[in-house]
């Protein structure tokens, strides 16, 4: 079932029943099992067309301050940016190439099938 509006009121974005709150999608992000409740939820972002992308921004969301925190350790203006940017992309390239298997790995850790 679709239920329509961000925060419960009628916004016109559609929801997925089982949707996670901020803090659960946080967990998420970071590898954590989500609760069966929201079972629908994850077969839905790892299954439905674009899981690929979603999979990619959420890296990133997490990667981004890591390297903004990495660009602040002492250094040579030069070196911070250069090693925030080899961390940044080093990181997503795994993620891009290893998408299959993370996925297959997600679905089963949320004791789905693909």
């Amino acid at each position: 079932m679709v239920v329509w509006g961000f925060w419960g009121n009628d916004s016109g974005v559609a929801r997925l029943d089982g949707d996670p709150g901020g803090w659960r999608r946080v967990r998420y992000a970071l590898g954590f099992r989500l609760p069966a409740e929201n079972r629908d939820w994850v077969r839905h972002d790892l299954t439905d067309a674009g899981w690929r992308g979603r999979m990619v921004l959420r890296h990133l969301a997490i990667m981004v301050p890591v390297c903004v925190g990495l660009g602040s350790l002492p250094a040579q203006w030069w070196i911070r940016v250069m090693v925030g940017m080899l961390a940044l992309v080093a990181s997503t390239f795994t993620v891009v190439i290893s998408a299959d298997e993370l996925r297959r790995s997600r679905l089963r850790q949320h004791g789905l099938d693909q």
